[in-house]
């Protein structure tokens, strides 16, 4: 039989010796210092004996005092580190205290910790664990280096914490925190150290526990990839500063491969129908903005920040003006700008003006182009032609009947605001802009609404029972007809997420909405109705734009009547905003469903493992398969594991440079400063004023308390009426949770943006870019949202 206890110079299998023991491995193989030691095997654990005559042999040979560390087969993995989960135990003396560590490091694998870690991780099977015995090295000084700056994310920096003895690797002292930078130069044990750290880091960042004995000798006691570390953008030459999109659309999860390469081409083609070009980039599954030429371009840098504001929000802006003031980033005369288009110019200003002329026109002349847009895909007889149909409407339609409407309300809401300072409130001039007309999301919530209320007596199947069941269910015709068929007729081809087109539609999978009608259902208050809330809202604008012409008229007749003018075309056409997204939707369902047909014959020729599997490549990757034919599986298998990983990581970076910088953290690096430099913070939310809360952008006025539900998909979101929903971005598809929530507090958006639009249809206070809340805020606590001081605070 072979031995179970084993020399940690062997241990190269993850399997036998548990990840841990295996990267401690391959560092002695690549000639490191590691302090010698022995493993004891999965086996012994698999077992649950322990193989005493094997490993009181090895351990007289190494002698005492030992370390005595667990190695599962799931640790230190690229996407899960599991650091802290299982047990150590250090100075270890004696066979019988060295038999009760083993079993002790075995049983930490049950720990609640460990099994909550690897349930939060998605780690499943068959979990073992190998034990570690190594000498003790008599530290003089110990430690942690991180290769890159574990706090900012800059590749080229190194971040050392030292201390005493054992202390800042068990946690029990403070360190001393030295940063290593590519070009500075350090001696003594510091550059020792930062050599080890570039020979161990040669494939990827780590996170390396190091000791330093009393003869001044490093011992590197382990090493693992840092997992917390946003992904690099592409390599490119110079520095560059990236700003996330994908939050536009409420989209912070990652893309698919063929979701992201569809994107690219249809804002290639939207921006170059405006005259711009727009470099993007896929950086972890988000999609990413290049505005390294815009911001050292010396005219465009000027008013780059202002143009965030009604798309990317106030994080965005903070972001980027502090990116120009970085040195690296001064303004350059071989920078590339944004070079306006005089034809594109000249269209937009007639499109804009007819808009604003005739509302009512330019609404009838929209929703004609979005009719022609609902196509019904014809199925092509073999792969090339469907591939070919693909590629020939992919990317959507530019109509400019949909265009300039749609701009011209997004001008006319946003010009009043400096016309009428000193006049009106921005929280005023939020009111008029509530409870807008011709909004297809608002339409589809309150038809969600009918129907839940004509589906009351079936409320306890629909209450009662999950809604991934329910949608089971329905797809197989076993349930009543409640009306869920003609309301997907209409708005089945959206959903979560909806602009990446590898993800279902609603008409794929109605589980969110199922989830939407129990949300309904359990609200009793006729006065909570959604759609008497939207009355209300409407009867609050139309009431407060009079009282604003009221006052022009007295104090500024001349700007104020302009005001007031563009106020009134905003309510006629800002609602429109939410047409054309809904429009080209139905691009994405015809072309989604030909790829599927597509991945369906992929599947059965055994190239994919199923149909959606073509989802996770590209369409060139796809005309290749084509042509010669190859198994995609493994392929496919890795790049849904990245996504899985990807799908887990809860903070997108609003901005990052080339080196891995999350630019944010910059701000909040500064003296006393909170998430947008005003002394509020996110390490915690108490209730003793606004320094005890967080602070974000108000976005809808008003002022509501509740207990908060954190949200992070729509499809399982259980929502009581007057919950505070709290969530790391919104799309259209989540909007029906809104009909029941007190208010809304979201960590990123813009004043026009899905979120806070529809949280003013419905007059619910909403607070937005709020850095940190799904995490500062607890689950159920009560708290206080403020959306005309900008503040969340605890009730």
């Amino acid at each position: 039989m072979k031995s179970i206890v084993i020399p940690l110079s062997e241990a190269t299998d993850v399997e036998v010796a548990g990840g841990k023991a295996a990267g401690l491995a391959e560092l002695i193989r690549r000639g490191e210092r590691v302090p010698p030691g022995f493993v004891v095997t999965t086996e012994a654990h698999r077992t649950g004996a322990l193989p005493e005559a094997e490993i009181i042999a090895a351990y007289e040979e190494l002698g005492g005092p030992v370390a005595v560390r667990s190695s599962a087969t799931a640790e230190d993995l690229p996407d899960a580190s599991f650091a802290g989960q299982h047990s150590s135990f250090l100075h270890v003396d004696g066979v019988p205290a060295l038999h009760e560590a083993i079993v002790k490091c075995w049983e930490s694998l049950h720990s609640e910790r460990a099994v909550s870690y690897r349930a939060a991780h998605d780690v499943t099977g068959d979990v073992g664990m190998a034990v570690i015995v190594q000498r003790m090295v008599a530290a003089e000084r110990t430690g942690v280096l991180f290769t890159a700056n574990p706090l900012t994310g800059n590749r080229t920096e190194m971040l050392v914490e030292a201390g005493s003895g054992t202390s800042v690797v068990d946690g029990t002292a403070d360190a001393d925190h030295h940063v290593l930078t590519e070009a500075g130069g350090v001696e003594g044990w510091l550059e020792e150290l930062k050599r080890a750290g570039t020979r161990i880091a040669d494939r990827e960042p780590m996170d390396i526990e190091w000791a330093l004995d009393g003869d001044g000798t490093l011992w590197i006691l382990q090493a693992r990839p840092i997992t917390t570390l946003f992904p690099l953008p592409p390599a490119a030459p110079g520095t560059r500063v990236y700003l996330e999109f994908g939050h536009v659309q409420g989209m912070l999860q990652p893309a698919t491969p063929m979701g992201m390469a569809n994107l690219k081409r249809v804002i290639a083609a939207m921006t170059a129908s405006l005259g711009m070009r727009a470099e993007i980039v896929d950086i972890g599954g988000r999609l990413y903005g290049d505005l390294t030429g815009p911001a050292r371009h010396r005219t465009t840098r000027k008013r780059l920040v202002k143009l965030l504001a009604v798309d990317f929000g106030p994080r965005a802006q903070a972001a980027m003006e502090h990116v120009l003031t970085d040195p690296r980033f001064a303004p350059a005369d071989t920078a590339e700008g944004v070079k306006p288009d005089l034809r594109t110019a000249g269209r937009a200003l007639s499109g804009i003006t007819r808009a604003l002329a005739r509302p009512g026109a330019a609404r009838r002349r929209l929703q004609a182009a979005v009719d022609r847009l609902e196509l019904t895909a014809a199925a092509p007889a073999d792969l090339s032609q469907k591939l070919a149909w693909v590629r020939s409407n992919d990317t959507g339609d530019s109509s400019e009947d949909i265009t300039w409407p749609i701009v011209a309300g997004l001008l006319a809401a946003a010009a009043p605001g400096p016309l009428l300072k000193g006049i009106a409130e921005p929280s005023e001039i939020h009111t008029v802009l509530s409870g807008l007309p011709h909004n297809v999301t608002i339409e589809m919530d309150l038809a969600l609404w009918r129907l839940a209320r004509s589906a009351d007596q079936h409320r306890d199947l629909l209450l009662g029972t999950p809604p991934s069941e329910l949608a089971a269910r329905f797809a197989n015709g076993d349930l009543p007809d409640i009306g869920l068929a003609a309301f997907l007729d209409v708005y089945g081809h959206r959903g979560a997420a909806e602009a990446d087109l590898g993800v279902p539609r609603w008409y794929e999978d109605p589980a969110p909405v199922f989830a939407a009608i129990a949300n309904y259902l359990r609200v009793d208050d006729p006065d909570q109705s959604p759609e008497e809330r939207f009355r209300r809202t409407q009867e609050k604008a139309e009431a407060m734009l009079l009282d604003l012409a009221r006052r022009v008229r007295r104090r500024r007749p001349v700007r104020g009547t302009l005001a007031v003018f563009l106020l009134r075309r905003a309510r006629a056409l800002l609602g429109l905003r939410e047409s054309g997204k809904f429009a080209g939707l139905y691009h994405l369902r015809a072309v989604r469903e030909q790829l599927l047909l597509i991945g369906a014959e992929l599947t059965g020729k055994d190239i994919l493992g199923r149909a959606d599997d073509i989802m996770f490549l590209d369409l060139d990757e796809v005309a290749a398969v084509l042509e010669k034919p190859t198994d995609q599986r493994e392929l496919v298998a890795q790049r849904r594991a990245v996504h899985a990983r990807e799908l887990r990581r809860r903070h997108v970076p609003v901005a990052l440079l080339s080196d891995g910088t999350d630019v944010e953290t910059l701000l909040l690096a500064s003296p006393g400063a909170g998430p947008r430099g005003d002394g509020l913070h996110d390490g915690g939310l108490r209730g003793d004023g606004p320094h005890g809360g967080l602070r974000g952008v108000g976005a809808s006025a008003g002022r509501a308390t509740g207990p908060a539900r954190i949200i992070h998909d729509p499809a399982t979101a259980h929502i009581e009426p007057g919950d505070v929903l709290v969530v790391a971005t919104t799309d259209p598809a989540w909007t029906p949770l809104f009909l029941t929530a007190s208010a809304l507090v979201s960590e990123t958006g813009a004043i026009m943006a899905h979120g806070p639009t529809v949280a003013r249809e419905y007059g619910i206070p909403a607070v937005i870019s709020v850095p940190g809340a799904t995490t500062v805020i607890e689950p159920g606590q009560l708290i206080t949202v403020d959306g005309a001081s900008g503040t969340v605070t605890a009730a």
